[in-house]
């Protein structure tokens, strides 16, 4: 994520934008594309390339966060900032004095008081529903999983009751074998293997039927989890979004009309 301000040096032309970029038809598709990531993004170069048709790493990238003096940007930055046209992008307290910022942080603590207000209970509402759904989740994959170790250790012993005669009865060939020693045990080997190979087969199969059990249970789990993990979300987002949209649109409108006052601003931005 990139900071406040950014800008991009392109072909002699330094592009950024502010709240007149934000209300053409082109800044209220780029705020529909941004969606519920609008207020980190649209500072950051990817919503410049973005509104200004740019191909990704166009141009050169910069961007600065040291406010202290017009020096540290280029002339149409300062220019800008100087009309305020950057509310609804963001703001830098170092441009206000210290009764000035005194007045915005009043302005903006009393503006996010009533966010939470909203906000919080909307949360709480979101955990109470997702906290049980998940459990439920978590509940159903466990028994699920539990059924299919019951299903693969009640096959593997069924596979060890053919397999363990079955090698006992080679070795007792291999032990007795004498003269026809190699010839029997060459037999008793390839029955051996026969029996255990076709058991080992059937475990396995069993195995994998049960595991794929497993995993289509799990899955339904998971979906119904996320149905109504997803639903809870998107109420929560339904009520969150708006009142952090109103939020963000007080404490900018505030500190950039603050600005607006040259008596507001620190000495190096009068």
């Amino acid at each position: 994520m990139c900071d406040f301000i950014s800008w991009i040096e392109y072909k002699g032309d330094v592009l950024f934008l502010t709240k007149k970029e934000l209300e053409t038809n082109r800044g209220r598709a780029l705020q529909k594309h941004l969606g519920s990531q609008f207020e980190n993004d649209v500072k950051g170069h990817g919503a410049i390339e973005w509104y200004y048709n740019l191909e990704p790493n166009s141009g050169t990238h910069k961007e600065c966060t040291d406010f202290s003096s017009p020096d540290n940007f280029p002339n149409p930055i300062v220019s800008a900032l100087k009309k305020g046209v950057f509310c609804g992008i963001e703001i830098s307290e170092q441009l206000l004095t210290q009764p000035a910022l005194a007045k915005y942080e009043e302005i903006e603590q009393t503006a996010r008081a009533e966010y939470e207000e909203i906000k919080q209970p909307a949360w709480a509402e979101y955990v109470k529903i997702r906290q049980p759904a998940w459990a439920e989740y978590v509940k159903n994959r466990q028994t699920a999983w539990a059924e299919y170790e019951k299903n693969r250790q009640t096959a593997w012993a069924e596979y060890e009751e053919i397999e363990q005669p079955a090698w006992a009865e080679y070795v007792k060939i291999e032990q007795t074998a004498g003269a026809e020693y190699e010839k029997n045990r060459q037999t008793a080997g390839a029955e051996y293997e026969k029996i255990e190979q076709t058991a080992l087969d059937e475990y396995e199969k069993i195995r994998q039927t049960a595991l794929a059990e497993y995993m289509k249970n799990r899955q339904t789990a998971g979906a119904e989890y996320e149905k109504i993990e997803q639903t809870a979300w998107d109420e929560y987002v339904k009520i969150e979004q708006p009142a952090g949209a109103e939020y963000e649109k007080i404490r900018q409108t505030a500190f950039w009309k603050l600005f607006m006052s040259t008596k507001n601003r620190v000495p190096a931005w009068r």
